[in-house]
């Protein structure tokens, strides 16, 4: 088996049927399989996956346990020497998955990968980056951000100087789409469950670096993202009342306190 895909669903059962039948009507030339692993949606996406695609592997959690947890439950699953962790609202482009498994087969050294994501609309979706700084968070949550030192930070944490048509290692890469390794990911570990949402990729990739595989970003491979950032929704100052904010605030404290430094440059440190 060449390719495990796991797409991890909370309620979006659309966009899984809409994810699992483009990737069946690209039929990548790879041997693959799909897991979905359902976070307690109670949203009928087994009954949908058994009526329309059999051949997709179903993992039904009865609790929503997070993110990390259920991309886990997928990757313990999970026969492929790589494993693909993807979220639904991915469209797959032809041709990318072979060509994130032909990068991989080239390039022993790189441990996790991440293709270019595009909006709907053809433009660029940033994923990858620099490691955040503790003010980073700030900066791009609080009128800070507009002043010149929060604008410099900030582009310089979303790689602003980089024209991201070129393959490089960056420190990490957003999680919507990732392939992983299977002999990296033996040394490595799974997600760190710890976090229920945000920072899981930040933390994964910082841990891949320190064992000693390349993180890289390849926009060779392209896929579409339809992602909507809701933890920035609306009023800086009311952002606190909404939970995705204070869970992702939840995820930034322990993401410095495991990590320490946050450092941007890639220093590594002890985990």
């Amino acid at each position: 088996m060449d390719l495990s895909i796991i797409i991890l669903n909370y309620k979006s059962r659309e966009l899984v049927k809409q994810c699992v039948k483009t990737i069946g009507l690209l039929a990548p030339k790879i041997s693959y399989e799909i897991i979905v692993v359902d976070n307690a949606s109670n949203d009928g996406v087994g009954a949908m996956l058994a009526e329309r695609f059999p051949d997709v592997r179903f993992i039904a959690s009865e609790v929503n346990s997070g993110f990390a947890a259920g991309n886990n439950l997928g990757i313990r699953e999970a026969k492929g020497r790589y494993v693909v962790i993807m979220n639904p609202d991915i469209t797959v482009l032809s041709g990318s998955l072979e060509e994130m498994m032909a990068f991989m087969d080239t390039n022993k050294e790189v441990g996790v990968m991440g293709p270019k994501l595009i909006h709907p609309d053809g433009s660029l979706d940033a994923s990858c980056y620099r490691f955040p700084t503790m003010m980073i968070p700030v900066y791009r949550r609080t009128p800070l951000g507009s002043l010149p030192v929060g604008r410099r930070a900030i582009a310089e944490y979303l790689m602003e100087d980089y024209d991201h048509e070129i393959t490089r290692d960056v420190d990490w890469l957003l999680g919507a789409v990732l392939i992983v390794r299977r002999e990296a990911l033996e040394k490595v570990g799974p997600l760190d469950e710890r976090f229920f949402l945000y920072f899981e990729d930040t933390d994964w990739c910082r841990r891949f670096s320190e064992a000693g595989h390349r993180v890289v970003y390849h926009p060779v491979a392209k896929m579409v993202h339809y992602h909507e950032r809701l933890s920035a929704q609306g009023p800086w100052f009311l952002s606190i009342l909404r939970p995705s904010t204070r869970i992702h605030i939840a995820s930034c404290v322990k993401y410095f306190s495991k990590w320490k430094d946050g450092k941007k440059d890639g220093k590594k440190v002890s985990a």
